[in-house]
Order: structure tokens, then sequence, then C-alpha cells
């Protein structure tokens, strides 16, 4: 069962809210895409043939620049990069893409969106839970997925923490890759690539790093994303993507070339999320809840010190929907995950409700 259809019953109870549920269990956005995408969306719609899989000259190109102009990314060639259908597909196939199977292992993180695990599952091969190398033992596996800033707690990695996982994984040849799709929303604490040289000193070899455009450009029902990295492996990934048809359209490789190009609409949406922030961290605080980690990305990782199910019960008494940590791992049975992907009126909406 897909976790959140377990929620009809906390969901039932916000919507019976006299003002309506305010749903802040899922990361969708809900603002209007910027018009120069739609734009470009729409002039590049007729179509007629296949899509390139590898992604078209000019997105590979914008790709490249994006990465270095908003994260500091240098020394990554155009071959580098592959667009994918959402990060999501990526991360959940990408055991299965590398030819992993049972005599291997996937590492992902303690606290974890579902994704990561479902993926090694497709590809029946054994996962550990492991936040620390010195949790993996002797043992070398074969694919390390990082995710920072974190879905859920928005915990970001430091530059040390980066190089060791980079400089243990290359002692070993593991591949290190590293869901990066809250990197350009930091609030109190500044991300990092895996890709920066500060991280990799300018080599990318055995790095993968998954960019989404779902929460910096709301585009997440386009389904646009790319994998930058060692252009070794993603010339494997590319392969083995053309024989599945595992290709992105070609209207929404033109509306990501857009997106990539324009770093003002970047910054008008990044605000947005900063200013649902400001008025959502307070109020859960002010109502009682403890919020922990929440340095950077889209949620807050807040606990009332109890059962995460009786915490989404008391959120929904008050017509508020949330997720339950225990989603997310063993370590989340006290916590819950309150995203800031509602509009303003209903962020306020929330807050009003929180502390009255």
């Amino acid at each position: 069962m897909f976790p959140w259809d377990t929620l009809a019953d906390a969901t039932a109870l916000a919507m019976s809210h006299p003002d309506g549920i305010v749903d802040l269990s899922v990361g969708t956005p809900v603002d209007d895409v910027a018009p120069v995408i739609r734009e470009a969306l729409a002039a590049a719609g007729s179509a007629p043939g296949y899509p390139a899989t590898a992604g078209t000259p000019s997105l590979r190109a914008s790709a490249v620049a994006a990465l270095e102009r908003r994260y500091g990314v240098t020394n990554l060639a155009e071959g580098a990069v592959l667009p994918v259908i959402g990060t999501k597909e990526l991360i959940a196939w990408l055991p299965t893409l590398l030819g992993l199977g049972p005599d291997d292992v996937v590492v992902v993180p303690e606290l974890a969106y579902p994704t990561y695990e479902v993926g090694a599952r497709l590809a029946k091969v054994p996962f550990v839970r492991a936040d620390s190398l010195t949790q993996l033992g002797p043992q070398s596996p074969a694919l390390v997925f990082l995710n920072s800033p974190s879905n859920p707690a928005g915990k970001v990695l430091g530059v040390d923490h980066l190089r060791k996982v980079v400089g243990w994984a290359r002692e070993r040849g593991v591949l290190v890759a590293s869901d990066e799709c809250y990197l350009g929303l930091g609030w109190d604490a500044e991300p990092v690539s895996l890709l920066h040289p500060s991280v990799c000193d300018g080599d990318h070899t055995g790095l993968l790093a998954i960019h989404s455009l779902s929460k910096t450009s709301s585009l997440a029902g386009y389904r646009a994303g790319f994998v930058a990295g060692d252009q070794a492996v993603v010339a494997e990934l590319l392969a083995v993507r053309r024989h599945a048809g595992m290709m992105v359209p070609t209207p929404v490789q033109a509306a990501m070339v857009a997106a990539l190009d324009d770093d003002e609409h970047e910054r008008q949406q990044r605000e947005r999320y900063e200013r649902r922030r400001a008025v959502l961290l307070p109020a859960l605080q002010a109502s009682g809840l403890t919020v922990d980690d929440s340095e950077a990305g889209l949620y807050l990782w807040a606990t009332r010190g109890e059962s995460c199910r009786d915490t989404v019960a008391w959120f929904a008494q008050r017509g508020i929907l949330v997720a339950p940590g225990e989603f997310y791992g063993p370590r989340g049975v006290q916590h819950v995950r309150v995203a800031l992907t509602a509009t303003d009126e209903r962020i306020a909406a929330a807050a009003q409700r929180l502390t009255a």
C-alpha cells in the first residue's frame, strides 16, 4: 500500500473543519508555473518525432551552466548530464539501471523518502539504513544514496561530511548518488552539491548528483529532472535508458531550458517558501511542538514527544493534515513532516489554528 493511503481517517477528520482542510502532508507545488517556462513549453508543442534520450544540446548546456551559476559546480562536461522523467523515476530505477542484484548492497539514509528503499526492492538488492560510515563496518556497498538537504528532516550535510563520504567511497569503488532536489532552498544552513569542488576537488569520478525542477521551478507536473556527474556512469545510464524508452518529452526539455536559464523565477519561488516558513515555524513552536533540523528544504520536522500517529490526529483535529514520520523510517516514529507547499492563505490558516 502507498503510505499516504493510510491517512484516510486523518484526512476525513481534517476535511470536517469548518474552514476546510489545510493539507501539509505532501510536497506538491501549488504556485503557478512561470510564464517564461509555459511559453517555452507551448512553443515546442509541435514535436512529432521521438525525443532525444540524451537531451537536446541546449538542455545539456543549460544544465551545466545552471549548476555552475547557482551552485558553484565546475568541470562538468555536457556529456555528463542526462535528463530524467522526474527524479523520483531515476531514484526508483537507478539500482536496476546499474544492473545491481542480490549480491550487492544499497545504502539509504536512516531517515529517507521511501523511494530509495523502493528502488532497492525493485532490483531485489539488499539495503541498509545508515548515516555514518562506521555503521557499515567492513562491507563495501555498490551504491550509497545521500539526500542533502534531506527529506523529511531538512538536515544539511556539511562539506567535511561529504568529503569523508567521497574519500571512503573512492577507496572502495562505491558509487555515490546525491539527491539534491532541495539544494536551492537553504534557510539556516548553506547546502553544497556533491559535485562542488570543495567536496570532490573537481573530480566527479564515482559521483552522481540528482536534480529536480519540481521544487525550485514548480514543475512537478512536468516530470522534469536530470542527473549529472561521472561521465562514464551517465553514458551507461543513457545506453540502458535508450533501450527502455525512458525519454523526456521534447516540449518538456524546452521548458527545462527556460527554467534553467532564468534565475529570477527561481528567486521568486524561493522567497515564497521563505515567507511561508516564517509564518508556520513560529506557529508550530508556539503550539508546543519542537522542530528539529529543518535547516533547509520544504518541510518542518516536528515532534510532540509522542507517537507520530497521535500527532497526526492532533493536527487533524485542527483541520491540518501532516505526514507521520514513520513513513521515512524507524527513526521517525515520534515526528511528523509539515510541508510548506500550500498557498499563503492556507499557511496563514494553519498558523491561526495552531496558535488559537
